[in-house]
């Protein structure tokens, strides 16, 4: 009975890649899916971590104009690398001035779990824009202004995991070459020296646990 809940991996699919395609990968592609993303559009990725770096690529796959925004350089480097079309270091600069100066972000998809990211996505749309919330901040309260979501035509839609269907879909893109998993291997003894490398931030994307 329990099988039948379960996504057979595809051969091809490697275990050290499976696992976070079946977290990240389902998460970020359904973050995606949910936007609608039409071709041309500009989509800007707030967070290119372990969920980002993979949405970066499914939004460029439905083909829309990747915009990745993040503090750090490297991971900048990293969504270029991925398929991001522009990038913007939110440290050195205002995502949202920046943004609009690409003519705005049709969809804007929140990985950073910072509230004030949250505000700047949205304040990056353009008329008839989506905001897609995904990372969950501890402290996450939302202040969204009433009148420009109203006169905007603004969406704002939560969006999380998704269903054995979506699984499916990520597991074949990435038999398929499209898409490319960035971890690195952790034996289980480190897990704490793990769990501190992810609290600091110093983690390119996703760790995997090899047994």
């Amino acid at each position: 009975m329990t099988a039948a809940f379960a996504v057979a991996v595809p051969p091809g699919v490697e275990p050290v890649d499976a696992a976070p395609l079946t977290c990240a990968g389902l998460t970020a592609y359904k973050a995606v899916k949910v936007a609608h993303v039409q071709p041309g559009e500009n989509v800007a990725v707030f967070g290119i971590g372990g969920l980002g770096h993979l949405a970066v690529q499914y939004a460029h796959i439905v083909g829309g104009t990747v915009i990745g925004i993040d503090v750090e350089p490297e991971k900048l480097t990293l969504a270029v690398e991925l398929g991001a079309h522009h990038t913007v270091d939110a440290r050195a600069t205002d995502p949202v001035e920046a943004i609009r100066r690409l003519g705005g972000a049709d969809v804007a998809l929140a990985f950073a779990v910072s509230p004030r990211s949250f505000e700047q996505a949205f304040a990056s749309l353009r008329p008839g824009g989506r905001l897609v919330c995904v990372a969950m901040p501890a402290d996450g309260d939302l202040s969204i202004p009433i009148f420009d979501t109203v006169i905007k035509g603004i969406s704002i839609i939560g969006s999380i995991v998704g269903t054995r269907g979506d699984l499916a879909e990520v597991f074949e893109l990435h038999r398929l070459g499209r898409t490319r998993v960035v971890a690195e291997g952790r034996k289980l003894d480190d897990v704490n020296a793990a769990i501190a490398d992810v609290l600091s931030g110093s983690v390119p994307a996703r760790l995997v646990f090899e047994f």
